[in-house]
Parts: C-alpha cells; sequence; structure tokens
C-alpha cells in the first residue's frame, strides 16, 4: 500500500497545479501571487508536511526572489515597485505552487496516479519509475569511477563533463538488464496490466480543481486586482 500524505489526488493536484501555473505567467498581480502562496501553505500545513524541510526550501529560493524584485526595482521600467513586487512574489507562488506536489506525494504515487487517472502512457510511467529506482546505482557507479581514477592518479569533480559521459556510458549498459527485468516481471507494452493498487478519484476534486483554476483566471484577467 502507497502511503498517502496529500489531501487531494496527486492528478487533481498536478491539474490544479498546471491549470494555475500557466496563467500565473502572464498574471500582474502581487495580491493573487501573496494568495496563491497563502492557500498553498494552510494545504502543505494540513498535509503535516516536514516543516524544516519546508523552510529549508522557502529560504534557498529567497536568493532567486531577491534577486528577481531587486533587478526589476534598478532596471524595470514604468511601475517598478509594482513589477518588482510581482516578479518577486511570482518566485514564491510557483515554488509553493510545486511544493503542494512535491511535498506530498512521492514519485511511485504520482506517477501511478498520472496513468490510472490520466491516462498517461504507462511505457513512460514504468520507464521513469525504473530511472528513479536506479538513482542509488547512480550514485554508488560515480563513487566507483572517483575511486578508480584516484587510483590512475586523476580527480574528477562533479563540474567535469568527463564524470557524466562515464556514468552514461555506465548507465547504457544497465539498459539491457532493466528491459530483461521489466519483461520478466510481465511488462509488455501496449498491453493491459492488473493493478495491484486501485486509487479512487471523487468527482467532487475534479469540481474542486475546476473552481480554482476558473477562479483564478477571472481574477487575474478580469478583475485584476493590485
Amino acid at each position: 500500500m502507497i502511503k498517502k500524505h496529500s489531501l487531494l489526488n496527486p492528478a487533481v493536484m498536478t491539474v490544479t497545479m498546471l491549470g494555475i501555473g500557466l496563467p500565473l505567467s502572464f498574471s500582474l498581480s502581487v495580491k493573487l501571487n501573496l494568495l496563491i502562496c497563502l492557500i498553498a501553505i494552510l494545504y502543505l500545513a494540513g498535509c503535516r508536511v516536514s516543516l524544516k524541510t519546508a523552510i529549508i526550501v522557502l529560504l534557498a529560493a529567497f536568493p532567486l526572489a531577491l534577486g528577481s524584485w531587486w533587478s526589476f526595482l534598478v532596471f524595470g521600467t514604468g511601475d517598478r515597485w509594482h513589477t518588482a513586487w510581482i516578479y518577486g512574489t511570482r518566485v514564491y507562488a510557483y515554488l509553493l505552487l510545486g511544493m503542494t506536489v512535491t511535498m506530498t506525494t512521492s514519485v511511485k504515487e504520482l506517477l501511478l496516479s498520472l496513468e490510472e487517472h490520466l491516462h498517461l502512457s504507462t511505457t513512460f510511467v514504468y520507464g521513469l519509475l525504473a530511472a528513479f529506482n536506479l538513482l542509488s546505482r547512480i550514485k554508488q557507479a560515480y563513487r566507483q569511477i572517483q575511486y578508480s581514477a584516484l587510483i590512475r592518479g586523476q580527480v574528477y569533480h562533479l563540474w567535469q563533463p568527463g564524470i557524466y559521459l562515464r556514468i552514461i556510458l555506465t548507465a547504457l549498459n544497465w539498459s539491457g538488464d532493466l528491459a530483461e527485468a521489466m519483461t520478466s516481471q510481465g511488462f509488455s507494452e501496449g498491453e493491459q496490466r492488473t493493478r495491484m493498487h486501485h486509487e479512487p478519484l471523487p468527482s467532487w476534486q475534479w469540481i474542486i480543481a475546476g473552481i480554482l483554476i476558473l477562479s483564478y483566471f477571472w481574477t487575474a484577467f478580469f478583475i485584476r486586482p493590485w
């Protein structure tokens, strides 16, 4: 059973995030940006996410928000204060929108939900799951490449492209094993699969997503608050 933290289904949260995130790029309202931040924080609190992790992420984004705010204040044209606050708060609005999905849902839960409710390609979903499950082996391969280079008197750092080329070559060697493993587990591209876990999705969650997206769109482009 997949551990569940989110109040809403991950597929609904993804659609809501994209539905608000796209018009957010064209909205010129500071108040709406702050409202999105407030609602996202309340949702994260309701999901009881890690407070420490949330604070670290928000603090890490502060230089980006400050840089955007400062650059538009100094180099902007027209109402520079308004423009600076729009872009400064927009950074946190986007960040908190993303956190409502990434901090409340695991990668596996999100991908399986998108496959079940939004009909995302099964091949794409299980390919991504396999890639995420290989992350620990990639870290191990990275250390092995570093150690073998040290034996030869060479030092590899993260910013050197040569180490990434070796990691890619190592990963390509795993691709054949991965394909055989998926076939041995009964995976066939385009074929019907038996689900071990079924996640119900009530209609009211889609209604909430639709109301949120349409309300944001109407307020941002017709009411246009400051």
